[in-house]
């Protein structure tokens, strides 16, 4: 015989247990120092003995919020950004609130045309990964919810923004390839050009790795790409090979171009790391299972979640509109494996 379902516990239900006024227990529940000791523990104790929960949901409708944090970000199937995603929508569980992803597409009009989606107005703040609008363009554009940027791209009079350290994560790749002895390393997906994007923010570390050798940039080693794919990896380094371009190492930009240039590296009978080292930067899942497994930098995404959503939830507090932007830039680390020389 089914039992008729017990009406959930209410903070009534509580006053009433305790002996107290219900704005008493709301005092308890939500933290606050109105209540004194004596009373908080007879409160406490009829919570537990009644078995009441907390209703996040209820709390931030009165509050006013949605209690839904949106992710704007150039792409979704790339793996860095699926792994930032999780490590975000874990840290926002934890307290009762969900992550919306949004797909930018990573050109300028379309981040613009993203910026000004009227369904980011909805959430409770924003966290943007900014490719191609430049400082001026971010400082014009109109949010009426708190926004944080993280990637490359900043504005430092309007927003809080968080930086992976790729000019620090890519000298520490340079370096580790440096002490292993080898000599002509590829950066594969490099660009010399001065900028801030994250290839040329990424050449930078590698220059100056090399420069505290005393060894100069050779051109020839350093590859642009126009897309950051396996395929982009894998037939670069076939063209490397054909052209007759020696080398003894590779530092590729991206996890994923790395794995592409192991697969190249195999299909010209080149064994990693005997007679190519190989490295990559992202420490993407994937890169633990490559055969070998590969050396990477980890630009340390939980940090980097965890960074952006404890700036946005210092602006969601009353108070906080006069605090200027801070710039906080995440520290880099090298994970070593197989894909380069003990």
């Amino acid at each position: 015989m089914s039992q008729t379902p017990r009406n959930p516990v209410t903070i009534s239900d509580v006053a009433r247990a305790a002996g107290v006024s219900t704005a008493s227990v709301s005092s308890v529940i939500n933290g606050r120092s109105r209540v004194s000791a004596a009373t908080t523990a007879r409160i406490n104790a009829a919570i537990e003995e009644l078995g009441y929960q907390i209703n996040p949901t209820a709390r931030m409708l009165r509050s006013g919020r949605t209690g839904a944090i949106g992710l704007v970000v150039p792409e979704l199937n790339r793996p860095y950004f699926g792994q930032l995603a999780t490590h975000l929508a874990d840290e926002l569980a934890a307290t009762g609130r969900h992550l919306v992803v949004q797909r930018s597409g990573g050109s300028r009009e379309q981040e613009l045309a993203a910026a000004s989606f009227a369904r980011l107005r909805m959430y409770d703040g924003v966290i943007f990964s900014v490719v191609d609008l430049d400082a001026q363009e971010l400082e014009r554009l109109g949010f009426s919810t708190p926004v944080v940027l993280i990637g490359e791209r900043s504005a430092e009079h309007r927003f809080d923004h968080v930086a992976m350290d790729n000019v620090g994560g890519s000298a520490q790749a340079t370096r580790h390839l440096l002490e292993r002895g080898a000599r002509r390393i590829v950066l594969l997906g490099g660009d010399v050009h001065s900028g801030i994007d994250m290839t040329q923010l990424r050449t930078r570390g590698y220059t100056s790795a090399l420069a505290e050798r005393g060894l100069a940039v050779d051109v020839d080693l350093v590859v642009p790409l126009g897309v950051f794919d396996l395929e982009a990896g894998r037939s670069t380094v076939h063209s490397l090979v054909e052209r007759g371009v020696e080398f003894d190492a590779v530092f590729a930009v991206t996890d994923v171009v790395a794995l592409g240039a192991l697969r190249g590296l195999a299909e010209r009978g080149l064994r990693a790391p005997q007679d190519v080292q190989v490295i990559g930067f992202d420490n993407i899942t994937e890169a633990a299972y490559s055969t070998p497994a590969l050396t990477t930098v980890d630009p340390n995404k939980r940090d980097i979640a965890r960074t952006a959503l404890a700036l946005l939830d210092e602006r969601l507090n009353p108070g906080t509109a006069e605090i200027a932007p801070r710039e906080i830039t995440v520290d880099a680390s090298l994970v070593v494996r197989e894909s380069t020389l003990p």
